[in-house]
């Protein structure tokens, strides 16, 4: 099964629209973190590499509640948010392992 989304279109989408809130790397520390009170998402985290495609695409389309994280269905076509997408799987790949053992504080 192919799966959907172009990783070098994504990293164009990424730094355009994504960076300055998740950062280049996707750590979650761009430059406008300072305003925020509630801080991006860490692609890196075992929390964020332990969802699935399906829970980040949600997220990508419809923003995230009570977070900074708007939805970018109005702005970004189905195909693009997948490019984005496969683009945050670059940086920190999908890693199911990490939902078995839950770290410390973590709620899910």
């Amino acid at each position: 099964q192919e799966v959907p989304g172009n990783p070098q279109n994504g990293r164009i989408l990424f730094e355009k629209h994504c960076a300055n809130c998740h950062g280049e790397k996707g750590a979650g520390h761009g430059p406008d973190t300072k305003f925020l009170t509630v801080q991006p998402a860490n692609f890196h985290s075992l929390e964020s590499r332990s969802k699935t495609d399906e829970e980040l695409m949600t997220v990508i389309t419809y923003g995230a509640v009570f977070s900074p994280m708007h939805g970018w269905a109005n702005r970004l076509t189905e195909n693009e948010r997948w490019d984005v997408l496969r683009y945050i799987r670059l940086l920190a790949p999908f890693n199911p392992i990490a939902t078995l053992h839950p770290f410390p504080g973590s709620h899910g």
